[in-house]
């Protein structure tokens, strides 16, 4: 009979394993909410993660003669995510009318900043990702995420180092008007659709080595400060390098695949 109740346990223990990696995304912003850090590892996040509407939320406040109202919260605590799969959506921008992408008729948007580090690393977002406008004032680390949708970072302020190694972009990865203010890695990155840096500032150089280019490689008006490592990377699609400049001097890919040879 003993035997028989260690089998039965034995048994169950891959059931319970499986029921404790699941969390509910409500459970998440209540932590956040009451300022708490934020660790998961190889955990199942169920519902959508919307850190648009936190307690801290507040109205910011418009110089001019501004029409459209904008909400800021604030995620004050780390946020660590290792090997977690997402299967909502992850919102840090809102726009209440239809999500991340249409016109915006009420007037409203809600945005959300990361005071401290955050780091989404060997993530699987299912759904839609958007932190478009976000301020992240510490780390932030994506590295081996698969974004499936939309990567929206989009006006997105990174305040120190940000790493996208190995993370693969299934849509459109989304960095236009970003500035990058250290350098940024993009080693190893897989974009399958357009790589949009159009108008992207990358000031102190950007690594893309070994990244491969499925869509086009947008950087159309990029301005590159120091070094622009694109050796062994895979241009598939095709290219916008339009008025794109490295330390001041306009390039095209042609001219940064020789560069990169040397």
């Amino acid at each position: 009979m003993k035997k028989l109740q260690i089998l039965l346990v034995m048994l169950m223990l891959p059931m319970l394993t499986w029921a404790q990696s699941k969390v509910n995304a409500s459970e998440i912003i209540a932590k956040i909410n009451r300022g708490e850090a934020v660790s998961y590892k190889n955990a199942e996040i169920v519902g959508d993660l919307d850190l648009t509407k936190l307690q801290n939320m507040k109205q910011k406040e418009q110089k001019g003669d501004h029409s459209t109202k904008e909400y800021i919260s604030t995620v004050t605590a780390p946020l660590s995510f290792v090997n977690c799969t997402f299967k909502g959506d992850v919102l840090a921008y809102f726009n209440p009318d239809n999500g991340v992408n249409m016109v915006n008729t009420r007037n409203e948007v809600y945005n959300t900043n990361f005071e401290q580090e955050v780091r989404f690393d060997g993530c699987v977002f299912e759904e839609a990702s958007a932190f478009k406008y976000s301020e992240f004032n510490e780390g932030a680390s994506f590295i081996s995420t698969r974004f499936s949708e939309e990567a929206l970072f989009k006006y997105s302020k990174f305040r120190k180092l940000a790493n996208f190694s190995s993370a693969t972009f299934r849509g459109d990865a989304n960095f236009k008007y970003v500035t990058f203010p250290v350098k940024v890695s993009f080693t190893g990155a897989t974009f399958g659709s357009e790589a949009n840096f159009k108008y992207t500032k990358f000031e102190e150089g950007v690594n893309f080595q070994k990244a491969t280019f499925d869509g086009t490689a947008n950087f159309k008006y990029a301005k590159i400060t120091d070094s622009f490592n694109i050796k062994g990377a895979n241009f598939r699609g095709g290219d916008d390098f339009k008025y794109t400049k490295l330390n001041n001097r306009q390039v095209s890919l042609t001219t940064l695949l020789e560069m990169n040879r040397q």
